[in-house]
């Protein structure tokens, strides 16, 4: 069998018999996480791979954590945090009430990140404020629903946090080891939902979901996005990645806010 027939093979028994939509992804990076298991599990080609994976439960486990989108952090790009503190502001001042979800939340830190700017802008009132985090990835939303992160070779979340001038009031820290306090845990509700199988939800003022697109093929961002505007209120807010763009046909949908930071507006 040809190598493309054999990846062909693997993307389609993931889809069909384990629940992970390949095809809505790029093939470059399906193949960069299929190499990285590859290489873990000490299989040489696509062949090899798929015979030992259709006989696995735990790689087929391994895999599907694999796909799920890690790359996160806490005030990932500041510039367009101080986009978002512009928009809480405005829906604090206009509403009862504040439903906010982080769509691909990966690990916990984007959803934290906007309950702790909630919490600490005076012009916010954060009682009004829920934020809902939800992704694919079990073990991630584990991490995420404990609140503990640690400080690596590569990864500063003390860099990362002093977006807030005073995120110790928000944080316990221990080391490397930095645990989000009870009163942010309180402000986010993790739940497992996957974009692109699962139902549209509804009624949120606000949905973030940043350096999901990149990784999705042209074709499907649309229903995606189109799943994504059903669950805005009218006049709810959407902030993207800076490196993505709403489809054309989605575009009479939103109000662009600002194009640089890519945050819109719902019609």
């Amino acid at each position: 069998m040809s190598g493309d027939a054999a990846y062909e093979q693997v993307t389609a028994y993931v889809e069909d018999e384990i629940g992970f939509a390949t095809s809505h992804y790029n093939d470059s990076y399906l193949k960069r996480r299929l190499s990285s298991r590859m290489r873990r599990t000490g299989v040489s080609d696509y062949e090899e791979y798929f015979e030992f994976l259709k006989d696995n439960d735990e790689e087929a486990q391994a895999l599907l954590d694999s796909f799920s989108i890690n790359v996160t952090g806490f005030f990932r790009n500041p510039d367009v945090w101080e986009g978002i503190r512009g928009v809480l502001r405005d829906l604090s001042e206009n509403n009862d009430r504040v439903h906010v979800w982080s769509a691909a939340c990966a690990d916990g830190r984007e959803p934290y990140s906007l309950a702790m700017l909630a919490i600490d802008d005076p012009r916010v009132d954060e009682e009004k404020f829920h934020i809902y985090g939800t992704d694919i990835n079990d073990e991630s939303l584990q991490t995420a629903q404990y609140g503990e992160y640690n400080s690596s070779r590569t990864v500063d979340i003390e860099e990362q946090l002093s977006f807030l001038s005073n995120f110790h009031a928000y944080v316990d820290r221990d080391g490397d080891s930095f645990r989000m306090r009870e009163k942010v845990r309180r402000k986010v509700t993790f739940a497992k939902h996957d974009l692109i199988n699962g139902e549209a939800k509804s009624g949120f003022d606000l949905v973030v979901c940043r350096n999901l697109f990149i990784y999705i093929d042209n074709e499907y961002k649309q229903p995606i996005l189109r799943t994504i505007a059903n669950s805005l209120k009218p006049g709810g807010y959407l902030v993207i990645g800076k490196a993505e763009t709403i489809p054309p046909q989605l575009k009479s949908a939103f109000e662009v806010l600002d194009g640089r930071l890519r945050i819109y507006r719902r019609e």
